[in-house]
């Protein structure tokens, strides 16, 4: 998995690792909104495919919602992309509602080009 390094560098408080072995198995990169005080966000997930459906993205996550409920934030929100149906069933199961949006894709809300033209995303939110 290649990470860029400016998540190691400025991101490092929310984030977390897990290793097997000495090799990474899984991550999140997620942080302290600074914006919006009440809130985090979890920006960039990933688990090898050999460890996905073990439990350890739902641990990760843990982690990271008793980061954020350690810092005073009620809130953690997160998105996917439409077409993405196992981040979309995960993040379901994990406790996040889906925000509404104007369009659906598989039945899934969509706000389109939230992430610029073309770059539709289901946006989740979850209470702490």
């Amino acid at each position: 998995m290649l990470l860029p390094r400016l998540y190691f560098q400025h991101f490092t408080s929310g984030s977390f690792l897990a290793e097997r072995n000495g090799e990474l198995v899984g991550f999140l990169i997620g942080f302290l909104s600074e914006s919006r005080r009440g809130e985090s966000y979890i920006h960039f997930v990933g688990v090898a495919p050999e460890w996905q459906g073990g439990g350890l993205g739902g641990y990760l996550y843990q982690l990271f919602f008793d980061y954020s409920r350690a810092h005073g934030r009620t809130v953690v929100r997160a998105i996917t992309s439409p077409g993405n149906a196992g981040s979309y069933t995960f993040h379901r199961r994990m406790g996040f509602d889906v925000e509404p949006g104007p369009v659906a894709f598989d039945g899934r809300p969509v706000h389109p080009d939230y992430d610029g033209p073309g770059l539709d995303r289901v946006c989740f939110v979850r209470s702490l």
